[in-house]
């Protein structure tokens, strides 16, 4: 499998042909809310995105007391006890996490491929010519059989006209700008509000403990770089993902500027992650948080090394507040990654049994 083709399956961009989610307008989306539950999620309730002043006493209060919420805690105390036995200095406090599933919401498709669907929309209704032309044709048209044919040429395509040939600031500008106007499909949220409150405690906790929290995503590098500052407080330099070829130029005036080519250079999913990780990163994480398959081998890697060591696996188990889905799954398959939980002693957080609420309350 070519590297393009495997960024293009990261994005889950294949994942609208081979999984078969349908298409459909809604609120300015081109993506069908299709959920896999009956009910839409729900607003949550919480009085703010993090922790406050009266919250201090219960660091993660939309967390359920039991177990789950208890193994997090103990292992930030034990860590970060000074003089005890599991005790880590600060400088080996790295805690890792994935985005899409993890830290917010990844249905009905990975919001990157949302982001590339919209753009070509958005391009075409300023430039109507081309809409005449491949892949905006196929994409407006919806014609999923178009875009698969040719080893998924159309898919590419989308991915190229909509990622590459532009500079990195003009990439983030687009990013940006489309957070500000899009909206999710089935709860006409911001996507920047579908990020998951537990989360965002979680966060909060590991940098009052003196953590360095990275995101290790299949997702491009430059797409979570445009918000992860701004919505998880992850600077852009802590972000590890996907990433295509960049190349210095001097542009217009003689300005420097960096520039995005269609060529991939990084997969960061699977097996990639604990090499994105060493190559990034340059030390082991002693916290590793993910939610499906491609999170495996960032799993297995992170607490396999001497030590204290703490895997979570989010489970989405709640089909009233969010979606539930594991095995069969298109989007965020999570089959093998269970199965070897238990035996490896990570920790699977069931999205219905241990969190109080899912997402932050609405603005």
């Amino acid at each position: 499998m070519s590297g393009l083709r495997k960024l293009s399956l990261s994005l889950a961009v294949a994942a609208l042909v081979l999984g078969g989610l349908p298409w459909g307008a809604s609120g300015g989306s081109m993506l069908a809310a299709r959920a896999e539950t009956a009910s839409p999620p729900a607003a949550t309730k919480t009085s703010d995105r993090m922790p406050s002043d009266a919250q201090a006493a219960d660091p993660l209060p939309s967390w359920r007391d039991g177990r789950t919420k208890q193994a997090i805690l103990d292992f930030v105390a034990r860590v970060t006890k000074q003089g005890g036995p599991d005790y880590v200095p600060p400088a080996e406090r790295i805690a890792v996490f994935d985005n899409d599933g993890t830290l917010w919401a990844e249905k009905p498709v990975y919001f990157q491929a949302q982001f590339a669907l919209d753009e070509i929309a958005r391009k075409a209704k300023e430039n109507p010519a081309l809409a005449r032309q491949e892949p905006y044709r196929s994409v407006l048209a919806k014609d999923l059989k178009a875009l698969a044919a040719d080893n998924h040429k159309g898919l590419l395509q989308a991915l190229a006209v909509t990622h590459a040939n532009m500079t990195t600031e003009e990439f983030a500008s687009r990013v940006q700008n489309w957070l500000k106007t899009a909206r999710h499909p089935v709860t006409k949220r911001p996507y920047t509000e579908m990020v998951y409150q537990p989360q965002l405690e979680l966060l909060a906790l590991l940098d009052k403990a003196g953590f360095r929290t990275f995101i290790v995503s299949g997702g491009g590098v430059e797409f979570m770089r445009a918000f992860a500052d701004k919505v998880y407080g992850v600077p852009p330099e802590r972000v590890v993902g996907s990433s295509g070829v960049v190349t210095f130029r001097m542009g217009k005036n003689g300005k420097p500027e960096l520039y995005k080519t269609a060529k991939v250079e990084f997969v960061d999913d699977g097996p990639g992650k604990p090499v994105g990780i060493n190559r990034f990163i340059g030390r082991r994480p002693i916290l590793a948080f993910g939610n499906s398959d491609g999170d495996l081998q960032m799993l297995q890697y992170v607490t396999g090394g001497p030590g204290p060591r703490l895997g979570l696996l989010v489970h989405h188990t709640d089909g009233a507040r969010e979606w539930a889905y594991d095995r069969k799954s298109p989007v965020g398959r999570l089959d093998k990654a269970l199965d070897e939980a238990p035996a490896r002693g990570w920790t699977v957080v069931d999205m219905k049994q241990d969190w109080k609420e899912v997402y932050p309350p609405a603005p």
